[in-house]
């Protein structure tokens, strides 16, 4: 049977399965790794970007970018006020495969950051589309910073399974 979104869009009903895809709610699950679909994806750095407002966004990174990173030690993040430069660093992650920036996907200033993953950045590894979200941004020009972002859910998909395998061929991450 059929099914349409709410813009009419072809869509599978929830936990539908699709070539190691299941969806359930917002979240998909991709070869093992969940998914939100409902936000923007910057590819290269694996941070999404949620529109949380009239010109602002809540930015945090997703979990193959987490796995990739390692198990996460520290989270240094910029404080409300920064200036944040796309494609430029905005903190800095510690984790036991990587040390480096975290690199900001939009142009903007720091509005807020999240305490709670920065007193305990396994909370971005636990819950990483919901309370482990890192920083809220105020977008100095909103359409044009989101312009540049992954934003269609096949397209995010697709994206998501082409890392997957990569990682997987380089053995960055296991099967």
């Amino acid at each position: 049977m059929a099914h349409t979104d709410s813009a009419g869009r072809a869509s599978r009903p929830a936990g539908a399965r699709d070539g190691g895809l299941a969806r359930d709610g917002g979240l998909a699950r991709v070869r093992g790794f969940p998914l939100a679909l409902d936000r923007l994806y910057h590819a290269d750095t694996h941070m999404w970007v949620l529109p949380a407002g009239p010109g602002a966004a809540r930015i945090g990174m997703d979990p193959l970018g987490i796995e990739t990173s390692g198990t996460l030690a520290q989270l240094s993040l910029a404080p409300a006020g920064t200036a944040l430069t796309a494609g430029r660093p905005f903190g800095q992650l510690e984790a036991a495969k990587f040390v480096g920036p975290l690199v900001s996907p939009v142009s903007g200033t720091v509005l807020a950051v999240n305490e709670a993953v920065a007193a305990d950045p396994g909370l971005a590894e636990r819950d990483p589309f919901g309370a482990g979200w890192l920083i809220e941004a105020q977008l100095t020009v909103p359409v044009a910073e989101l312009t540049g972002l992954l934003s269609d859910p096949d397209e995010i998909t697709r994206w998501f399974v082409a890392a997957i395998e990569s990682y997987r061929r380089t053995g960055v991450i296991a099967e």
